[in-house]
């Protein structure tokens, strides 16, 4: 953790939702005027596509068949951590980018599946981290104690799949069999890496389907915000303003004393009310400490 330069990490499984949470981060940068350096979790990988391919033949070879982009041994997790810990000192550090699909190959200049060149943050107030491993914490690496600002997104299960089998079969290409295959394999690294961080969080957002999702391999539609709940988790609620949540956000309500519970189309105001001036504390120290 750092006053001068403070680090926000979003932590979330492919699919769950942290890309849409991020542009609601980008939007509260643009109004309070707020410059962040962002990292993609993705940039973090050990391996690009074709790597990853042979990699996951070598371990089911050895019997593994479940090896994962989720598995710490998949992701330059060290790295990552020696960036976390030189922005947090001095406000400086190095990403790249993933490339995905043929959109961003045009705009990157490389082939998807592959990395583009490391880069270095352009000056900025804060860093932002979006992706799988941002509050990982194993024996090798502590992620969570660099991040002043530690939010989950966390769908339930069957909603996280749903959303997962619909992106990646509209925007990568996949079949709904092999989206499937996919899930089951990242099961296993999925409770041993991606759970545990939940419990590292300073918030949670957990959007529940009031829709019936019971299997989500033939689901034809994404459970709209219209037909969800979202569960905003505290691990610390003091100092939060549950009455004036509640008065601003309609038909909110507290589940538990440390919960509040709104409808699924007020995630935006929901976290704009919260996360901004949780966002403007960080300034206000950072500005106060230089």
């Amino acid at each position: 953790m750092s006053i001068k330069h403070p680090i926000i990490s979003i932590t979330g499984s492919s699919g769950a939702g942290t890309t849409s949470v991020k542009r609601i981060f980008e939007l509260i940068f643009r109004r309070e005027k707020i410059e962040a350096a962002f990292i993609e979790g993705d940039a973090f990988h050990r391996y690009d596509r074709q790597a990853m391919k042979i990699k996951v033949a070598e371990e089911e070879e050895k019997g593994n068949p479940n090896f994962t982009h989720f598995h710490v041994d998949a992701n330059e997790l060290e790295k990552l951590e020696a960036v976390f810990e030189e922005y947090g000192r001095r406000g400086t550090g190095k990403t790249r980018t993933y490339v995905h699909d043929e959109e961003e190959a045009k705009l990157y200049g490389t082939p998807p599946g592959t990395f583009t060149e490391w880069r270095e943050f352009p000056d900025s107030d804060l860093l932002f981290y979006e992706g799988l491993h941002g509050c990982a914490v194993t024996e090798k690496v502590n992620l969570a104690r660099h991040a002043d600002l530690r939010i989950g997104v966390v769908p339930v299960i069957n909603l996280e799949w749903i959303q997962k089998i619909h992106r990646d079969r509209a925007t990568r290409g996949y079949s709904t069999e092999a989206v499937m295959d996919m899930i089951l394999r990242r099961m296993p690294d999925y409770t041993r890496y991606i759970l545990p961080q939940f419990s590292q969080t300073h918030i949670n957002f957990q959007r529940v389907p009031i829709v019936d999702t019971s299997n989500p391999f033939i689901a034809r539609w994404i459970p709209t915000p219209d037909e969800s709940m979202l569960v905003i988790r505290f691990a610390n609620p003091r100092g939060i303003d549950f009455p004036y949540l509640l008065s601003m956000i309609h038909d909110s309500f507290m589940s538990r004393a440390n919960s509040i519970v709104v409808p699924g189309n007020k995630l935006d105001l929901a976290m704009q009310l919260i996360l901004t001036p949780l966002i403007m504390q960080l300034i206000e120290r950072k500005n106060r400490a230089s």
